[in-house]
């Protein structure tokens, strides 16, 4: 992550900030690029950049709507042949669109992490055959997590980035942050 988060005022702020920070990486990864771009496969990977700005927004909702609050899952079901579109951009889809739910969910997140009294509150994990039994685990585990998905995701697109025109992470912050100066 090659951005400095800003100094914390609690913890649940400095949680938030680096969920941001992360999710700020996803962001830069695609900086500039066209859909056909964001759709592309340069890399070994089967994962396209947008389709990885899909997948951690999807990601992102599913642990604080679904698992945290308890929220129905409004996402459609996937089956186990379709999981790879969730990491494309599908016919219909747009980096922008895909941006604009990633925006949408960080302040869904941040307004649902607000209500909550503390973040001690504890929820049980979904069943997957990678959680034991019956395990349950704190909203506090819940954000720490997602800064882990959304790092291990952004690390991905760096790769991709880099794969398919050259460009760094370094690079691309250098650019957002000259970008905000000149409208600042």
């Amino acid at each position: 992550m090659p951005s400095l988060v800003n100094a914390e005022t609690d913890e649940r702020d400095a949680l938030l900030s680096f969920l941001d920070a992360q999710r700020g990486g996803l962001r830069r990864a695609v900086r500039g690029l066209t859909d056909e771009q964001a759709a592309a496969h340069p890399s070994a990977s089967a994962m396209s950049l947008g389709g990885l700005v899909k997948h951690a927004a999807h990601c992102e909702r599913n642990w604080i709507q679904v698992v945290l609050m308890g929220r129905p899952d409004k996402a459609p079901a996937t089956s186990e042949g379709d999981w790879g579109d969730e990491f494309q951009l599908l016919p219909g889809e747009t980096l922008a669109g895909v941006l604009a739910e990633l925006d949408a969910v960080a302040r869904e997140t941040e307004a649902t992490v607000a209500t909550l009294p503390d973040l001690n509150v504890q929820v049980p994990l979904p069943v997957a055959p990678w959680f034991p039994p019956d395990a349950r685990r704190s909203a506090r585990w819940i954000l720490l997590h997602l800064i882990e998905e959304q790092a291990r995701h952004a690390g991905h697109a760096d790769i991709i980035r880099e794969s398919l025109d050259g460009a760094v992470a370094f690079g691309l912050l250098a650019d957002e942050q000259l970008e905000q100066r000149d409208q600042g």
